[in-house]
């Protein structure tokens, strides 16, 4: 009586987990849950790479340095891509996520769907890297979580507005670097112009974020992402580091925001397009005769962005 009471038993539970495997598969069949997935992981990963370079340059004094901040974020972003680019483009940037849906490059009704995926995988990766740097980050403040000053440690997770800079200064240099990194984001993926090799594009995508932070990071810490700046200074905002984190220098809206990305959104991704009727004029202006090779356009056609370009892939 026994035996056959437990043999029902375990034949009902493999009956139920089996049940609850399909079930999940199929949950995860679902083109907005892979995508929801794929943006929520290769966002943590590029984050758990970034924000553990920041504490190494802020805690660790001989172990890091800008330049290995720069690179870590430029190849967290490089692994992102390789977690999700053929999944949901690896975007990891809201920004990007925005550019994309205002120019119709993808639904509206994404836009949440990639948005929150982002945010979660940048708590995480917040939470993790204190977790990992507890005692680091203790030892160093003195056991005082402070947003300024010498022992100042939210730095660590999100960009603060040097001394030098203004409000607005920093908004408008967040909009251009945005721009820029957007700008040549099309030109990479663009398989009309001349794009990355097959195969390259997320070490060259790594690489622009890179220089980018080379050339263009010293002023704002160069967010041009409102997921990689509002989720830890949230996390921060939580885990003891006060309301300060939002108040000083009322800096927190400009990377945290799509404001600052909205004009990178209607310049960045346009400019690249009108630059290219003067590309293709001056190409077909070399070979006047129409050829097998360089065959007549219409002026039309010259007007029209490629409509097959598919814009995936992202930044920090």
């Amino acid at each position: 009586m026994g035996l056959a009471c437990c043999s029902t038993s375990i034949c009902n539970s493999k009956m139920v987990s089996s049940a609850m495997l399909t079930r999940t598969q199929a949950i995860l069949q679902k083109e907005m849950v892979r995508e929801f997935l794929g943006e929520f992981v290769s966002t943590y990963v590029m984050m758990v790479f970034g924000l553990g370079s920041v504490a190494h340059m802020v805690l660790g004094g001989k172990y890091g340095s800008y330049l290995s901040v720069n690179l870590g974020f430029g190849f967290g972003v490089t692994m992102g891509v390789h977690m999700a680019g053929n999944i949901s483009g690896a975007h990891m940037n809201a920004a990007l996520t925005f550019t994309s849906c205002a120019l119709g490059r993808m639904s509206w009704k994404k836009f949440p769907v990639y948005v929150l995926g982002q945010f979660l995988g940048s708590f995480l990766a917040s939470a993790t890297i204190y977790c990992l740097f507890y005692s680091a980050i203790i030892q160093f403040s003195g056991g005082h979580l402070t947003v300024t000053g010498p022992t100042a440690t939210a730095g660590i997770f999100a960009t603060y507005l040097p001394e030098y800079m203004t409000l607005w200064r920093g908004f408008l240099d967040e909009v251009l670097v945005t721009g820029i990194l957007q700008l040549c984001l099309f030109a990479i993926t663009d398989k009309k112009n001349n794009p990355a090799l097959q195969g390259t594009q997320a070490l060259v995508i790594g690489i622009l974020v890179t220089v980018i932070g080379l050339s263009l990071g010293m002023n704002t810490g160069y967010a041009i992402n409102p997921s990689r700046d509002l989720p830890p200074r949230f996390f921060t905002f939580i885990a003891g580091w006060g309301i300060q984190v939002f108040r000083d220098r009322d800096w927190w809206w400009v990377p945290s925001s799509t404001w600052s990305s909205l004009a990178p959104a209607l310049h960045g991704g346009p400019r690249y397009w009108r630059t290219q009727p003067f590309m293709k004029a001056a190409e077909y202006r070399c070979c006047p005769r129409p050829c097998q090779t360089h065959p007549r356009p219409s002026p039309l056609s010259l007007c029209l962005p490629p409509i097959d370009l598919q814009f995936k892939l992202s930044h920090p």
